[in-house]
């Protein structure tokens, strides 16, 4: 027992010995960690000109864009013929897509060989750079290998074929994971040669137009120190490999770690050990000087855990150099260094791709899958399990799935022809979709056409009560001409919440609008309650804010910002014809408002006050604007809602008797459309947003541009998408299903120019919608085209009113102003410029100038108090 225990431990001391001398004689083949990330930054580098525009061409790690835009999704289908060449033979497959069954994919296939003649022979979109692997027929570098095949089945003729694709290898090997896991966005092949790919975001791809979305890039890492930057780290054996090759001074990389050149590596270093008498007792044998006699799977026997020692032997004798034991060790060891070498480079390769993959997500951890094939990593016993644990040391914050291809080159082939399908489908349809939005100059110039048709109804006496845009007189017959002096009331109510101003304007040299105001909010009970609890709840919040700023006491003059169609009979009064903006309050409608809120006054019987005037926000935002610049006599909004108002001569306004001066109008265009004369521009997500609102048949167009309701079409396009496959992987949230969920505020933010996808994707995750890079373009792509279908009706409608006024007056060229206020105008990043283009284009002899309103409601309906106690003043003078 103590004798066998004795052997033992002399067998361990020897091979421990042998060992430690192999490591000092391949000293320079074994690379600490510090060096590992020193590769790996230079590499991150590489990659970094190879993408750039400037560097590129000089640049050895190509970076090629694939144009393959899209992982698989799982539903592709469909029957496709790939064709696999890349080594010594090749294959032909059929792979049958059937994504009803489980994703079942079926594959026949066919390998021929490829002749020795034909690989060395002549080649008789996508253009070969240069041949690796031993392939060197003429006539094909520099050359596109479609045409080149295309020209090759025309000249057969008795079958034809669509090319759909050109697929690397490796982003092969990606696609077939992918369809698996569709978290695999990186590809990678260690076999004969070596590569790996992964999805890049577009941005950062100067040769290929656009910035959104991802392409996959091929690295072409096997050339990857072509330029020197691996001299350090190259033996001698490595520049004897590549002295001894078909490419010299190309594929460094590759020959340093790929399973065409490991067992060549050996082989040399075993060569030279035996000259150094370190190995075989100096016995050189014409086998071992032989290339190709000492392959990769031999490399792999020889490093088995029980068997390779004796697998050693078998080789070594083989080779006739009648190996000892001392020898089997020392082989078995230069195998694995050579072995471990090439698993720590492409650890640090990869590590590389990984840590700009998460640098890109702007995420602290990392997840994602690593689609692998090729022999090497597949067959040595001990290859994979090294490369791990290296890549897990040097990007420590990724968590990294390996997931083994399955015929990478064939099946994935087939994949990439079958995502290339599914998108082009995909976007045809989403394009027919999607032109629905698109409005042409003629389209726009029928809108203005109409829009004017229905003013000139709202105008009419005979025509007045059908028409849908009713033109409604707001009494005010003057903008503000700097004389109006004195501290008025405000109340402004359009929306959720309301507020009360206390708003003091001084004329004379240093005019000046000194404001004062609080804000109180609506509960959705009393929005939807009684009408007398709504004005009961207003004076409450009245009596509340005299009591803040102290002013309880005097009667003072109020004007009362009523942002709902109203129909005025005087400047003091307004008859509510309809609730909008989901206010739901009972017995209002046919009711003056000014009356409701005096009467809700007298009940509380603690202050009174001199209702002045009703004012309409948008004529509001027209006065304001007024009071800066006198040529400004149009108003507009678009924030929750929409409208318009403008200074009409009093001869048109036929509603109204007199024909001397003029009055703004507030012309209610929110209805623009109610009578179905847009119905051949109204989508069917126009249609499902009227039926579900809460005024259904009503404000059509105002349901068409307004800030209340895009968000709204866009989520009803979405869930479209959705149910379609186009977005989402087909999955119907329960968040995507809320009504109200996707605001008008999340367009504004998407469609932002200085936001990347990455932030797109993390509004769209606040909203509980988990998107993939492509959803969120998509998603993008719709809201841009809501918004700019918005701005152009929109513009369209104003168009209408610039060349009205300017036949008003029998003018060839007016220059007007715009007063214009509205969340959606002043908080969208591109509304704006749309809507002035329209305008600018349908109204060609009008010089708009638009103008931001400051607090129209407020300032505004305080200046149009003023002006009416100004003008009762001079009537009674």
């Amino acid at each position: 027992m103590i004798a066998a225990q004795l052997l033992a431990y002399y067998f361990t001391e020897l091979k421990d010995d042998q060992v430690k001398k192999i490591d000092k004689y391949l000293y320079a083949m074994r690379l600490s960690d510090e060096t590992l990330l020193d590769i790996m930054n230079r590499f991150k580098k590489e990659m970094k000109n190879g993408l750039s525009r400037d560097f590129n061409p000089t640049a050895t790690v190509k970076m090629l864009p694939t144009f393959v835009r899209s992982i698989p999704d799982g539903s592709e289908k469909g029957d496709f013929i790939a064709l696999d060449l890349g080594g010594s033979s090749f294959r032909i497959l059929r792979v049958q897509v059937n994504h009803e069954q489980n994703q079942a994919v079926h594959m026949e296939s066919e390998v021929y060989d490829t002749p020795e003649n034909i690989m060395h022979g002549s080649g008789s979109q996508a253009i070969l750079i240069t041949w690796t692997k031993r392939f060197k027929a003429s006539g094909v570098e520099g050359t596109d290998v479609v045409k080149l095949l295309d020209k090759a089945i025309k000249k057969r003729g008795d079958y034809d074929a669509n090319i759909v694709a050109v697929v690397n290898d490796t982003v092969g090997t990606m696609m077939t994971c992918g369809y698996d896991d569709q978290l695999c966005e990186v590809g990678l092949i260690i076999g004969t040669g070596t590569n790996a790919c992964y999805m890049e975001e577009l941005r950062h791809i100067d040769l290929v137009e656009g910035d959104e979305g991802r392409m996959c890039i091929n690295t072409e890492w096997g050339a990857f120190g072509d330029d020197g930057a691996l001299e350090d780290i190259r033996t001698e054996f490595d520049r004897e490999i590549d002295r001894g090759s078909l490419n010299p001074g190309k594929q460094l990389f590759e020959k340093m770690v790929s399973g065409m050149y490991l067992g060549e590596l050996v082989r040399l270093i075993l060569v030279k050990m035996a000259k150094e008498g370190l190995l075989f007792e100096g016995r050189i044998t014409p086998e071992l000087l032989t290339r190709g006699k000492f392959n990769t799977s031999d490399v792999s026997a020889i490093e088995k855990n029980k068997e390779g020692l004796h697998n050693a032997k078998e080789i070594l004798t083989r080779l006739g150099v009648e190996p000892s034991n001392d020898d089997c060790v020392s082989v078995q060891h230069v195998c694995t260094i050579v072995s471990f070498r090439s698993a720590n480079l492409v650890a640090a390769t990869l590590g590389a791709i990984l840590s700009r993959l998460r640098d890109n997500k702007g995420t602290p951890r990392l997840r994602t899958t690593v689609g692998v094939d090729g022999s090497l990593y597949k067959t040595h016993p001990q290859y994979s399990r090294r490369f791990h644990k290296t890549l897990r040391r040097l990007v420590p914050d990724c968590d990294v799935r390996f997931l083994l291809s399955e015929s990478g080159s064939g099946k994935g082939a087939a994949m990439v022809t079958a995502v290339a399908y599914r998108l082009a489908e995909q976007h045809r349809q989403i394009e027919e979709t999607l032109a629905h939005f698109s409005l042409t100059k003629e389209m726009l110039l029928e809108v203005k056409k109409r829009m004017r048709a229905e003013m000139e109804l709202g105008l009419g006496k005979q025509t007045h009560d059908k028409a849908v845009v009713k033109m409604l007189p707001s009494f005010v017959r003057s903008i503000p001409d700097g004389t109006e002096n004195g501290d008025f009331l405000a109340l402004d109510l359009g929306g959720t919440n309301f507020r009360v101003l206390l708003v003091k304007i001084r004329s004379g040299k240093k005019r000046s609008v000194e404001m004062h105001n609080k804000i109180y909010a609506i509960p959705i009970e009393i929005m939807q309650g009684t009408g007398e609890e709504l004005f009961d709840h207003i004076v409450s919040c009245i009596s509340d804010f005299l009591d803040y700023m102290g002013i309880k006491g005097p009667k003072m003059p109020l004007g009362f910002t009523f942002s709902f169609p109203c129909k005025q009979t005087s400047l003091d009064a307004g008859i509510l014809i309809t609730w909008t903006k989901g206010f739901k309050a009972t017995d209002c409608v046919g009711h003056d408002v000014a009356t409701l809120l005096r009467e809700a006054i007298k009940r509380r019987e603690e202050f009174d006050l001199d209702v002045v005037a009703v004012v309409n926000d948008t004529v509001g935002t027209m006065m304001t604007c007024a009071y800066e610049e006198p040529s400004c006599e149009v108003g507009l909004i678009v924030g929750t809602g929409s409208n318009a108002c403008y200074m009409e001569e009093m001869k048109n306004v036929e509603t109204l008797e007199g024909n001397q001066g003029q009055m703004c109008i507030n012309m209610e265009w929110g209805a623009f459309g109610d009578n179905g004369c847009l119905d051949d521009i109204r989508t069917i997500y126009d249609k499902l947003v009227d039926e579900f609102s809460l005024n259904s048949g009503k404000q059509r167009y105002e349901k068409m541009i307004s800030g209340m309701y895009l968000g709204e079409i866009v989520r009803n396009i979405l869930i479209d998408f959705a149910k379609r496959g186009f977005l989402f992987r087909g999955q119907i949230s329960e968040p995507l299903k809320t009504r109200g969920l996707f605001q008008t505020k999340y367009l504004s933010q998407i469609e932002s120019d200085r936001l990347a996808l990455l932030q797109v994707r993390a509004i769209l995750q606040q909203l509980g919608l988990n998107s993939t890079c492509d959803d969120s373009i998509l998603v993008k792509t719709v809201c841009g085209v809501v918004s700019k279908r918005a701005a152009q009706l929109c513009g369209a409608g104003m168009a209408a009113v610039v060349d009205k006024i300017r036949e008003n007056r029998g003018l060839d060229r007016l220059n007007v102003t715009v007063g214009v206020d509205g969340t959606l105008y002043k908080l969208h990043p591109h509304f704006s410029r749309i809507m002035h283009q329209t305008v600018k284009e349908l109204s060609p002899k009008c010089n708009v100038s638009f103008l931001l309103s400051e607090d129209g409601s407020g300032k505004g309906a305080a200046l149009i108090t003023a002006v009416g106690v100004r003008l009762r003043q001079e009537m009674s003078s």
